[in-house]
């Protein structure tokens, strides 16, 4: 439940739920530790979840060898594992700003929505963030942004968003950027 608030330290919250889910499975089973995929990029960030992995020894073994996610795709294509381009994925909670609440009809509007233009428009990395519940700031990496903002595609984009419940629709000139919404943080300390 307090999660859903959304407050400033919601990965904190989810990552302990999760994790003491976790390690109760690991003692039903007699496994001897838990790894966090985690990587030392993730420390560049406000990441409050990285709180509760301390806090509950859960091993971290890319942070602990200071392998960042570059090295971590060259890892992968080494081994020939086909995720070595899978594009970063954060929660979809992190596409909501702190304090607005959390809940599925929110979720899915996100994920329908970078759905839609993940497929449509072949993009690889993307945010819609929801903001005040229905204004959608869309992120895209600064090539596709001309290439996604046609009259033709303007109008396709702005029909399906709004059948997905959006009343505002936007593109984020600065383009995608993660953990954008952690700005405003930085924003406020400022003051």
């Amino acid at each position: 439940e307090n999660f859903r608030v959304n407050p400033k330290n919601r990965c904190y919250i989810c990552k302990t739920g999760l994790y003491k889910d976790i390690i109760k499975i690991k003692e039903e089973r007699n496994f001897d530790l838990i790894l966090d995929g985690s990587n030392i990029d993730d420390l560049s960030d406000y990441r409050p979840g990285m709180q509760a992995l301390k806090e509950l020894n859960i091993t971290t073994p890319y942070i602990d060898f200071k392998i960042n996610k570059q090295e971590i795709r060259e890892i992968c294509k080494y081994f020939n594992l086909d995720v070595q381009s899978k594009p970063s994925m954060a929660c979809f909670s992190s596409r909501i700003p702190y304090d607005q609440d959390i809940n599925e009809e929110k979720l899915d509007m996100i994920r329908e929505a970078e759905t839609f233009l993940r497929n449509t428009y072949n993009l690889n990395q993307l945010r819609v963030r929801l903001h005040e519940g229905k204004l959608a700031r869309i992120e895209l990496m600064p090539e596709d942004i001309m290439k996604v903002m046609t009259n033709e595609n303007i109008k396709k984009i702005k029909t399906k968003l709004k059948q997905l419940g959006f009343c505002y629709i936007t593109i984020d000139l600065e383009g995608f950027r993660s953990g954008s919404l952690n700005e405003v943080l930085a924003f406020n300390e400022e003051d």
